[in-house]
């Protein structure tokens, strides 16, 4: 009888951290470019600054996800608050390029503990037979934190400065890491018969239950950093009567209507048929801000990015979590989300520089196309031949690398 509550107190407290991390994180995503403006740097600095997040996110993901599973979910996620609530301080610290750049790398590294822990911590939680819905559940986090979090960052940089922005992040960070302290690292379950422990970074990639996922939220990341990095200029350059603003408030609206039944729903149709969705909401809303030249069309495409962000990312965790045994976790959601994290940091860059050769319009489609490529990728190697892939990824077969099916799993293994 004890231990129901005590589930659900754990869920609750780690909602309530997650909610103030991702608040903490986003108050400065509508207002740092100004703060680095006023300093001094130029539009190419602000974007060099901005994207800098993602070296650090890069480079620590791999030693975390490791960490996780060698040390305990917690402390990695001790580590993602504290770096939460010391970060902000250093934006005040100074107004050197060089140095918000190191800082903005440090910052980074927040995002790449919290979730690694977050995630891993979830799925560890979840009973298999409702993982799916937990994990929808608790992913809500991201889209109320990046609602709230714009919206205070914005007021307080509007009328009070920036010292109190700052001061808001840093405690934001601090009482989420309060949180934290409370929660309990269940125990891991060592599968002998499975043992993984002598896996490293390479050997865990080049398993297709892990390759394939990655290559496809490489690619999804891609489209993903062209969205939130380009639509803003895109909707100015257009002159339609509708902005940046609305265009992701939208996203978020529909991100979060379609988490709240998508899990649970997962785990009775399969993983499968649901990131098929996600990853062609995405190919949908690309081809929509291809062909987009008035507002409804806008924002159809927000519609379908929200759905997309909505089901892919959380559902390729969950499927990722089906795959995993609990000693090796921590490291297969490193190395899947830092597929999503390297497009996100190559987006900018890459199609940029075809933006500027052929307009953004165009850009979009070329956005389409990778897209595409993604969801043919996952309809035709998700499992392991084509006929069960499809199958799978259309909900008409369960995943052949879930835990489930120990025969498939001792044979890779």
């Amino acid at each position: 009888m004890l231990k129901v509550p005590f589930f659900q107190s754990q869920l609750l407290i780690l909602f309530t951290a997650g909610l103030l991390f991702w608040s903490s994180i986003s108050s400065l995503l509508p207002t740092l470019p100004l703060y680095i403006d006023d300093v001094g740097a130029s539009k190419q600095e602000i974007g060099i600054v901005m994207g800098s997040l993602a070296i650090g996110l890069l480079l620590s993901r791999p030693m975390l996800g490791r960490l996780a599973d060698e040390r305990g979910r917690k402390i990695v996620l001790v580590i993602g608050t504290i770096v939460a609530a010391i970060a902000p301080f250093g934006y005040l610290a100074t107004q050197s390029i060089p140095l918000l750049i190191l800082v903005r790398i440090f910052h980074g590294i927040s995002i790449a503990a919290f979730t690694t822990g977050y995630s891993t911590l979830i799925a560890d939680f979840a009973p298999t037979e409702t993982r799916g819905q937990i994990i929808g559940y608790m992913s809500l986090t991201t889209p109320l934190g990046l609602a709230i979090g714009p919206a205070l960052g914005g007021y307080l940089e509007a009328t009070s400065g920036y010292g109190l922005l700052f001061l808001l992040s840093a405690e934001l960070g601090f009482v989420a890491l309060l949180a934290i302290v409370q929660v309990t690292n269940p125990p891991v379950q060592i599968h002998e018969q499975t043992e993984v422990e002598d896996r490293n970074f390479w050997r865990i990639l080049g398993s297709p239950r892990v390759r394939v996922p990655t290559i496809v939220m490489l690619l999804v990341g891609l489209s993903l950093g062209a969205v939130h990095t380009f639509v803003s200029l895109f909707l100015k350059s257009t002159h339609v009567d509708f902005n940046g603003g609305l265009f992701f408030t939208a996203a978020a609206i529909s991100s979060f209507s379609i988490r709240v039944f998508a899990g649970k729903a997962s785990d009775r149709f399969g993983r499968g048929l649901f990131i098929t969705f996600g990853i062609f909401c995405y190919v949908l809303a690309l081809v929509l801000l291809w062909q987009a030249d008035s507002t409804i069309i806008f924002l159809l495409a927000a519609i379908a990015e929200g759905g997309g962000g909505g089901t892919l990312i959380s559902m390729m965790l969950t499927m990722m979590a089906d795959r995993s045994l609990p000693q090796e976790r921590g490291q297969v959601f490193a190395i899947c989300i830092a597929g999503l994290d390297l497009g996100i940091a190559i987006a900018a860059p890459l199609l940029g520089t075809i933006a500027e050769l052929v307009g953004y319009r165009t850009m979009f489609g070329y956005g389409a196309v990778m897209t595409s490529v993604a969801l043919v990728i996952f309809l035709t190697q998700s499992s392991k031949d084509l006929s069960n892939s499809l199958r799978f990824a259309l909900g008409r077969a369960p995943d052949a690398y879930a835990l489930n099916n120990l025969k498939v799993r001792s044979e890779e293994l």
